[in-house]
């Protein structure tokens, strides 16, 4: 039933397509980019209820007027511009060391069960993504960079232990498992 575990994705697009009118623009591309100072404040209260936000609002107007004369680019000029090369060949290192690390194979487990652990690998990844978003202005990038890391040193080597061992005692291939989502967690909250 792979065929409807992909088609999924699409459902899910299609239900944010349709609700995607009914949600305002975001405040900084109405005041950035559509210089829309109206539009920002009504966008502000459509978002996060009756409330003061001039402080917002003055932080946005600072960054419009430090950003001002610099041109916005599209996906292309940032792809054909020199100076992004080290960020961008970073941020893919970082994407293709976590899809091409197989470490759903190293838990050297039944057929059967694989499609479970993808499942849980990709639920791993979700969770992260929410829990490092929410996270991420209270203790900083690099708290969390070097946390991140740090745990994920840490699981792998728990990983490898329970993989010696896991001969001898069978539960240690679901610890494995769990070791496993455990570090996709700390992938996704650190690096």
């Amino acid at each position: 039933m792979w065929n409807v575990l992909l088609s999924f994705s699409g459902l899910v697009a299609l239900i944010q397509l349709l609700f995607l009118p009914f949600f305002p623009e975001s405040p900084p591309y109405l005041l950035l980019q559509k210089e829309d100072k109206a539009g920002c404040l009504k966008a502000m209260k459509h978002l996060w209820g009756e409330g003061n936000y001039h402080t917002e609002f003055d932080d946005l107007m600072k960054e419009k007027a430090i950003t001002k004369g610099m041109k916005i680019m599209n996906v292309l000029e940032v792809l054909r511009e020199r100076s992004v090369y080290p960020q961008l060949c970073t941020m893919l290192l970082l994407l293709l060391s976590l899809q091409l690390c197989g470490l759903s194979a190293t838990a050297n487990l039944q057929e059967s069960i694989i499609p479970y652990v993808s499942l849980g690998v990709s639920i791993s990844e979700l969770i992260s993504i929410i829990f490092c978003s929410s996270i991420i202005d209270r203790f900083g990038r690099r708290m969390l960079l070097c946390g991140g890391y740090s745990l994920m040193a840490l699981i792998l080597v728990l990983l490898e232990t329970s993989l010696l061992l896991s001969d001898q005692f069978l539960w240690l291939r679901y610890c494995s498992v769990i070791l496993i989502f455990l570090f996709i967690f700390a992938y996704g909250i650190g690096p």
